[in-house]
């Protein structure tokens, strides 16, 4: 794997260094029904204590979402949503150091969000729902989190052929909007409309999608397919994302969205050490 670094241009002139070392997105979910932290950030006050959490243990991103992507959830209005997240993005961005991203794919959220001193925009359904994100980006040069999903759609057999498929198509679309490069990131989207064997395949195969030429992102934490390998529930199954960062590592992704920030540096710190050693 390629760690040379690279520069990921975000709104508000600022940047990210990828590839020399693991990036962890901590996940601020402001809901109340997400599938393993619901309700317990729903209020301001608790919200910015977690953000405050994460970021002193070694958060270089808070992910701020404001409706559950979980399978049968319930949409919310654009108003609810941005009712809930646009106070915490605010105050989160003024945190020292903090970069924000909002988990919308809704592109009136996200330029609020962007106006409230959001950096990213990490659109769940990459660019195929509301098409309206890219010229966003376009326009604010906020970084861009471009995510494959299956729902909704006919997928491909093979898994990998899939990824490239829907993401190439979804790059097309950005790269159309005027969207820069060095502004996207792409993730494989773990967990949605992928059974446990998709997950583990795609896992096994991950290094056949860096050709995209793309950083990656990756999204494991506490989903479903660790619970069918490990037996465990909720945020018990931290130790079990622990162990897919490491390898998703060892396999070239870039930056780690995870509930438990502590738990994955540590699991990440040693997968980097490795790499280092290896490189020597």
């Amino acid at each position: 794997m390629s760690r040379k670094p690279k520069i990921w241009t975000l709104a508000h002139s600022r940047t990210l260094e990828i590839g020399p070392k693991a990036l962890i997105m901590g996940i601020l979910n402001v809901t109340p029904d997400s599938f393993s932290d619901g309700g317990r950030h729903a209020d301001l006050e608790a919200a910015l204590a977690q953000a405050q959490r994460m970021l002193s243990e070694g958060a270089a991103i808070i992910d701020i979402g404001g409706e559950s992507t979980r399978p049968g959830a319930e949409p919310v209005s654009p108003e609810e949503e941005q009712r809930r997240i646009l106070p915490v993005i605010e105050q989160v961005a003024a945190m020292p150091g903090a970069i924000v991203s909002v988990d919308t794919y809704r592109a009136e959220t996200a330029r609020m969000a962007v106006e409230a001193g959001a950096h990213i925009v990490n659109d769940v359904w990459g660019l195929s729902r509301e098409t309206a994100i890219a010229d966003l980006a376009a326009e604010t040069g906020a970084g861009l989190v471009v995510m494959h999903t299956g729902r909704e759609r006919e997928k491909l057999a093979d898994v990998v052929e899939d990824q490239h498929f829907f993401l190439r198509n979804s790059l097309e679309v950005a790269r159309k909007a005027g969207v820069r490069d060095e502004q996207v990131v792409l993730d494989p989207g773990f967990g949605f409309a992928k059974d446990a064997g998709d997950n583990l395949a795609l896992m096994a195969r991950f290094e056949k999608l860096l050709d995209l030429g793309h950083p990656f992102m990756v999204g494991t934490s506490r989903k479903r397919f660790i619970g069918t390998v490990t037996g465990r529930e909720g945020d018990e199954r931290d130790i079990g994302t622990a162990a897919t960062s490491a390898i998703l590592r060892m396999k070239g992704a870039a930056i780690f969205r995870v509930h438990d920030v502590a738990m994955n540096k540590a699991a990440l710190d040693m997968a980097d050490a490795v790499l280092d050693s290896v490189a020597r």
